[in-house]
């Protein structure tokens, strides 16, 4: 929020902001192959901690551009380059990491909190944001590091198992660099879950168009716009929280599969919808859904990934996921300039149902799987 603020009213063009997204974006797929290799042939704490550690200097050198009253773009951008190359490092090994630290048999219900805290930040850190904003952007962005430090005093201090430790091959043929790619493609339910994920989020991305449906439809301003924004992180905060306590552990394929169409469901509901009430009931669903979805496709990809692939299969997934989110909003915002706001939510949600029909079809495995892995972690 407070580089987007920043950057924003240095020359109040959007196009700036859309930027920072991309630069933010671009080195997690320039660098795909060689994050995920590097998670798999290092240690996965000293990743997290060299990246933390680079991320506190970046937020650190933007403190001082702004402090120095930079008015040129590119020196900000340089900073979140080197924050977008830190998190293409980091993002990788922290999802592979978490299975290395609990037992396989509480991954699921560990996972569940895990993504219950996460909703939780989603929720209440606009709202913390903008205050710290309002007292100053230097001030926002010191609070950043603070809060950074202190993750990095939880990694020093983090002891990892050591059958958990990762082997230190060197890497040696371009083929070890694409084994994810190729482990990826060789696993039908693995590749079915991201798959799934991947094409619902591309064709379900209503949540571009919230700003359209507060303006013209429900005529709610700013304050209706932060309810519809918020509704779907409701949702999926509280669904985390349930999964925590009853975590999916049968018939997860099928889950997987019903959890989507109720989002494609939802969306569809929210694009006809002419009542805010509505329209937010709508969203939170959404937003259960999708974390349904979320919880079930990281047990499928963890656990059904042996630890010495699971950097560069990680690495693809964030790709794939993040490549979505992104390209599902051009794809709502273009759309929705030729046929309209509603039609185009309504034609995601539609294509979302497809995609749930031809996944059934095209991924059996998926269909039929009935547990996450077996104890020996072979799918």
């Amino acid at each position: 929020m407070a580089v987007a603020w920043h950057v924003f009213t240095l020359h109040h063009r959007t196009f700036d902001l859309g930027l920072v997204g991309l630069t933010l974006f671009v080195p997690s797929v320039v660098l795909v192959f060689v994050t995920g290799i590097f998670a798999d042939r290092h240690s996965r704490k000293s990743i997290l901690l060299v990246t933390t550690v680079a991320e506190i200097a970046a937020t650190g050198a933007f403190i001082v551009l702004v402090r120095a009253h930079a008015t040129d773009l590119w020196p900000y951008l340089a900073v979140v380059l080197t924050i977008g190359v830190s998190r293409a490092f980091s993002a990788p090994a922290e999802r592979a990491l978490l299975l290395n630290l609990v037992p396989r048999e509480r991954f699921m219900a560990i996972s569940s909190a895990y993504s219950s805290i996460r909703q939780l930040a989603t929720v209440a850190s606009p709202a913390a944001g903008g205050a710290l904003l309002a007292i100053g952007t230097p001030f926002a962005l010191f609070a950043v590091t603070v809060i950074l430090a202190i993750s990095l005093g939880g990694l020093i201090v983090l002891r990892i198992p050591k059958r958990a430790t990762v082997a230190h091959e060197p890497v040696t043929r371009m083929k070890d660099a694409l084994g994810g790619l190729h482990f990826v493609r060789s696993r039908p339910i693995v590749l079915g879950a991201i798959s799934l994920d991947l094409f619902a989020v591309l064709f379900g991305g209503a949540t571009a168009l919230l700003p359209a449906y507060a303006d013209t439809i429900f005529h709610v301003g700013p304050a209706g716009l932060g309810l519809l924004r918020s509704a779907p992180s409701v949702g999926a905060f509280l669904m985390a929280a349930y999964l925590t306590r009853r975590p999916p552990s049968m018939h997860v394929g099928r889950t997987l599969l019903i959890a989507v169409a109720i989002f494609g469901a939802a969306t569809i509901a929210f694009g006809v919808s002419r009542t805010l009430a509505f329209a937010l009931i709508s969203l939170v669903v959404t937003g259960a859904a999708d974390m349904v979805s979320v919880v079930i496709r990281r047990g499928l990809v963890q656990l059904n990934t042996p630890d010495h692939m699971r950097g560069r299969v990680s690495a693809l997934e964030n790709v794939f996921i993040g490549a979505s989110s992104e390209l599902g909003e051009f794809e709502s915002g273009t759309l929705a300039a030729f046929v309209g706001t509603v039609p185009t939510v309504i034609i995601g949600g539609v294509g979302t149902l497809l995609v749930v029909a031809l996944s059934a079809v095209g991924f059996p495995q998926l269909r039929r799987a009935n547990r996450f892995a077996h104890e020996d972690g072979s799918p």
